[in-house]
């Protein structure tokens, strides 16, 4: 039908957290959802994954990004930006970005994250 019912799952360390609300019938979804979460002290990564509702069949994966440790670590004051999809499965091709803001809180102790997933294109 050219569009898509998009959905994120992000993870923390391949753990699934949050789930979004799906946006059915668009290319350009709007999420505007925001969520703090409790951090591990030696989590490795934060990942995204932008999905596609299939109501016949198992969802598809459109893409996903990934913000490591280290790159939270180079923005102290949190990250924002449109970051572009990667693929999933070497085989497909990926078209796309997502709209983000990740942002680390609090001391090495009691670190939680606050991430905002606005909307993807």
């Amino acid at each position: 039908t050219g569009s898509s019912d998009p959905y994120c799952i992000v993870k923390i360390d391949d753990e699934a957290i949050i789930r979004t609300a799906t946006v059915w019938k668009t290319l350009s979804p709007f999420w505007g959802e925001e969520y703090e979460l409790q951090l591990q002290p030696g989590f490795h990564s934060i990942s995204i994954y932008v999905m596609d509702e299939d109501a016949l069949s198992r969802d598809d994966i459109i893409g996903k990004v990934c913000i490591t440790r280290d790159m939270l670590a180079e923005h102290p004051k949190g990250y924002s930006g449109w970051m572009s999809l990667s693929e999933v499965d070497p085989d497909e091709e990926v078209q796309g970005e997502i709209h983000l803001r990740v942002q680390v809180l609090g001391s090495q102790g009691s670190r939680r994250l606050l991430c905002s997933v606005l909307e993807a294109r």
